[in-house]
């Protein structure tokens, strides 16, 4: 079966009620980055990183998978699917996807502040000060928050890389690691790009655009990739 790698980001969420990744003034939901989503943000106040995630976790618990979820989904009947999220929300597995990178981690995970290959799942939608791991240690979200690496970045590239075809959706591919996985899709891979600005997105090689909000453009979308591959 035909390979398709789809990157998802904020936009394909956003249909479900979860806010994007940064409003127009600049602010995560009333937040600047800084205080909420990075290491020096934890280690100046944890409890406030915690109840942001809280009030975060509570949000994607409440929301539901959308028509592009569910047709990403759906497409496995006709495609190997691979997807490879930004996104930290479990939508898509909700939506009955079965193969998921999340490169970001995933809001319903926490991890060992003492050991980080310690993971382990969050029950409801708050993660406390108090909190730890059997070794004792406050448990943290499991998230890759700025100036941290993306340790499942070398596996996203690898899938990238077998491709036959590549599509985008709802990111406007300005957050890196990320964005570089556009430069290790094959040469001869064709590349889709579904959002509201894709006119204005420019992405190396062979590309076919919907200037259109996930939930209407991923099944559009597919359905050309299916048309040009019988």
């Amino acid at each position: 079966m035909l390979h398709l790698v789809i990157l998802t980001g904020a936009g394909i969420s956003a249909e479900s009620g979860l806010k994007t990744f940064r409003g127009n003034d600049g602010l995560w939901e009333g937040y600047a980055i800084e205080e909420v989503a990075t290491p020096q943000a934890w280690k100046k106040n944890p409890a406030l990183v915690l109840e942001f995630y809280n009030m975060r976790r509570k949000a994607a618990l409440e929301a539901t998978p959308n028509a592009a979820h569910i047709a990403l989904a759906e497409a496995e009947k006709d495609f190997t699917i691979s997807i490879i999220t930004q996104n930290v929300d479990d939508l898509h597995e909700r939506a009955g996807s079965k193969n998921i990178v999340h490169l970001h981690g995933q809001l319903n995970q926490s991890r060992s502040t003492l050991d980080p290959s310690k993971i382990y799942p969050i029950e409801g939608w708050q993660l406390n000060p108090g909190d730890t791991c059997p070794r004792g240690s406050q448990l943290r979200p499991n998230i890759v928050w700025f100036g941290e690496a993306v340790p499942k970045m070398d596996e996203a590239i690898k899938i990238t890389s077998t491709a036959d075809v590549f599509m985008v959706v709802g990111t406007s591919l300005q957050v890196y690691p990320a964005a570089g996985l556009l430069y290790e899709v094959p040469s001869s891979c064709p590349i889709y790009l579904v959002d509201p600005s894709a006119s204005e997105i420019t992405v190396p090689g062979s590309v076919v655009t919907f200037s259109e909000k996930a939930s209407t453009g991923v099944p559009k979308a597919l359905e050309d990739i299916k048309k040009s591959h019988r």
